[in-house]
């Protein structure tokens, strides 16, 4: 066959050797504003130096391996031993390595911790998505812990560590920890009152056994975990270990491992405890909800955080992309219908960072008004962003044609992430009616919401009109259950309209609120009005290679 055949023309190179961290225009400039000017030379170096590894052929190449190579359960040793372990590729432990030392399991001890942790967690998801699982319950996880200070004292520095450590040992013995979670049931799922593990009380004050199942446990390797049990007062949370202090393993016999649709590279369980399962009880019992609520608030935070960074990678790929593929007489990007796609993408994802960042600083901020914020925020913004994940997702894969259809080009495997979000700690229906309680039972939580979007007041009237119609409905509580998540999604784009119209450059704050709040745009992505900036919009969410 002719060599002239195999020319290779009109592809674009590979999006590679590039700071993952700077070339986010949007995720560098929330660092820039939500972090006190002495921490931001410190925090914009490390954040550089995982963007530049984020962004290298290595870690690429790492991800790729750990999804190419999906965990393998091992419930017995070569002699029959009831051993339980799960074998990852050497690349997960690589990137779970390079993630844990850059301090993603270490936000609630150091100022700025959570902007600087969620900036870190949003760069490295965009590598592989999988692997973010336990350093996000290792994150969450210290809240609940805090309900038992003697167990906080123990585990939350070695939870906080900058050193992975693979192999399982008692907490005592190890330079750093990762911890899970395991609340929901077969018979129950979201309903976790309807949890039937039973917890038997030991002579030892604290300390139970339990007996029962977990129909997902994430992580199954982690050193811990934290478990929901039927008590004698109630349901409680509980600290359940995969070592003992003697260095024995408690019982813990994971059944089988689920074939995802997506987050392959993260092994998710079925777990059985049978009746000699040791665990410790967090907090009082019968509390065990409110214990585990701020473990799960903070897991929500990552949620949008996650989905924010397939979005920025999936948009970067697709500018990409157009910005070298030529068709029809020039680059694809110069095209008119393409800009309007790719800047209504940029739009989507940006906005997606900005709030997401806007949730990491409210904790570092911590006054009562901002933690009465993130009450109605978090639901609000993770139904919201973790939705619109999949469709941004889907149609960067098309700016891509053929080339995006093909495992190669990364894309297949950003869309079969796309939906987990959405589903993980809460589907959509959940984070609803989360924000319409939060709206019966906090007012202080809807006073935080309306004070934060009404710092915006006055400077669109698009917006303007949105916050009214947002109290108009407000005012009217009667059969909210049924419109929840409308309602939902109007104060999630309100609350982005707001911080784009305060921060975002005035192009990127006249498109949102043009197409997501004044109506003048359409059900598909793509459909801007043409009298906009889209030209800035798609330059601004261009990575410089």
């Amino acid at each position: 066959m002719a060599a002239s055949t195999h020319t290779v023309t009109n592809q674009a190179p590979p999006l590679v050797g590039h700071d993952v961290f700077t070339s986010d225009r949007a995720l560098a400039e929330a660092v820039e504003r939500h972090l006190a000017p002495e921490l931001l030379t410190e925090v914009r170096g490390d954040l550089t130096v995982l963007g530049r590894a984020a962004g290298s052929a290595q870690l690429q190449e790492w991800g790729e391996r750990a999804n190419a190579n999906p965990p393998r359960l091992h419930t017995h040793d070569r002699y029959g031993h009831r051993i339980d372990e799960v074998e990852f590729d050497p690349a997960w432990h690589r990137l779970l390595g390079k993630s844990v030392e850059a301090g993603l399991t270490d936000a609630w001890g150091r100022p700025g911790g959570h902007v600087r942790r969620a900036a870190g967690f949003l760069v490295v998801s965009q590598v592989e998505a999988g692997h973010g699982c336990p350093l996000s319950m290792t994150h969450a996880a210290v809240p609940a812990l805090r309900a038992e200070p003697e167990l906080a004292e123990v585990w939350e520095p070695a939870a906080a560590s900058h050193v992975y450590e693979r192999e399982l040992g008692p907490v005592a013995e190890k330079p750093g920890v990762l911890l899970g979670m395991a609340m929901t049931e077969k018979q129950g799922g979201s309903d976790v009152r309807a949890n039937t593990t039973e917890a038997r009380p030991l002579a030892a004050d604290g300390e139970y056994v339990l007996t029962g199942h977990k129909w997902f446990c994430s992580a199954p390797m982690s050193d811990a975990f934290l478990v929901l049990a039927q008590a004698p007062a109630g349901l409680t949370c509980f600290l359940l270990p995969r070592v003992l202090a003697d260095g024995s393993r408690n019982a813990f016999a994971i059944q089988r491992l689920k074939d995802k649709l997506g987050n392959r590279s993260n092994a998710s369980a079925e777990v059985e405890f049978d009746g000699t399962t040791w665990a410790r009880r967090v907090g009082e019992e019968g509390r065990g909800l409110r214990v585990i609520m701020g473990m799960v608030a903070a897991t929500r935070v990552d949620c949008v955080l996650g989905s924010a960074a397939l979005m920025r990678q999936a948009v970067a790929q697709a500018v990409h992309h157009c910005a070298y593929r030529e068709a029809f007489g020039g680059p694809l990007a110069e095209k008119p219908l393409m800009r309007n796609v790719l800047a209504d993408l940029a739009l989507e994802s940006e906005a997606a960072t900005v709030l997401g960042m806007r949730l990491a600083a409210a904790y570092d901020i911590g006054t009562p008004q901002e933690l009465a914020l993130l009450r109605i925020a978090v639901p609000a913004a993770k139904y919201w962003v973790t939705k619109r994940c999949t469709p941004v997702v889907a149609e960067a894969l098309e700016c891509l044609g053929g080339n995006g259809y093909v495992e190669e080009s990364g894309m297949p495997r950003l869309l079969r992430e796309s939906p987990l979000n959405s589903v993980w700690e809460g589907s959509g229906n959940v984070q609803a009616l989360d924000v319409v309680r939060a709206l019966r039972t906090e007012p202080a939580a809807l006073d935080a919401f309306l004070r934060e979007v009404g710092a915006a007041r006055g400077a669109d009237h698009r917006l303007d009109r949105a916050i009214r119609g947002v109290l108009t409905e407000l005012a009217d509580l009667e059969g909210i259950e049924a419109r929840a998540r409308r309602l939902t999604e109007r104060l999630a784009l309100v609350l982005q309209g707001a911080l784009l119209v305060r921060w975002a450059p005035p192009e990127v704050a006249d498109a949102f609120c043009a197409a997501r709040l004044g109506g003048d745009g359409g059900a598909a992505f793509g459909t801007l009005p043409h009298s906009l900036d889209l030209r800035a919009l798609v330059e601004r969410a261009r990575v410089e290679a």
